[in-house]
């Protein structure tokens, strides 16, 4: 389907059964297919972003309210955003970083602005907070794009040095199916 054009698509609310499936019904009775989509419970809170395309005849403005019933039902709040057509040649991850320590402000800041300095693309980030609440630890995994990883390990050694956090970054292996 390569009809109609690009929606972006985000709802967030407190987590409970049956978020996907009522979001993803009015798209479906509004004709968008999902062409890329995640989500995830953040602290109790579901999260979802979808890309989606529109028939000609349905803009961002009238799939908002067509969720806005779902969105009113579930207590979310949902929005749509139109969006262009970007590149689907999108390059495939390189490297994993991981981040543990002691939670403070500025440490995915500080790793993302080494990463951006030395031209790496963040794919796909995660963070939060593990282990158990007398000892618990804040995590950080990115997915990026780089072809520094020697500089990139120098740097990210040294930041985690200064922020007193273990950092380390190790290439993924491309599947073979």
């Amino acid at each position: 389907m390569n009809e109609g054009h690009l929606i972006a698509v985000s709802a967030i609310g407190n987590d409970r059964p049956g978020i996907v499936a009522g979001v993803t019904k009015v798209l479906y009775e509004a004709g968008v297919n999902l062409e890329d989509a995640t989500s995830t419970i953040l602290r109790g809170h579901f999260t979802m972003t979808l890309v989606v395309r529109a028939p000609v005849d349905v803009d961002a403005g009238d799939l908002e309210e067509r969720l806005a019933g779902v969105a009113e039902n579930l207590g979310l709040v949902v929005t749509a955003r139109p969006v262009d057509d970007a590149q689907l040649d999108v390059p495939q991850p390189t490297h994993m970083v991981s981040v543990y320590g002691t939670d403070r402000p500025g440490i995915v800041f500080r790793v993302t602005d080494v990463l951006a300095r030395r031209g790496a693309n963040v794919t796909d980030f995660t963070s939060r907070m593990i282990g158990n609440a007398a000892s618990p630890v804040y995590a950080v995994m990115l997915e990026v794009v780089s072809d520094d990883a020697e500089g990139l390990t120098a740097d990210l050694e040294s930041l985690g040095g200064e922020l007193d956090v273990d950092v380390s970054i190790h290439p993924i292996e491309a599947d073979v199916l």
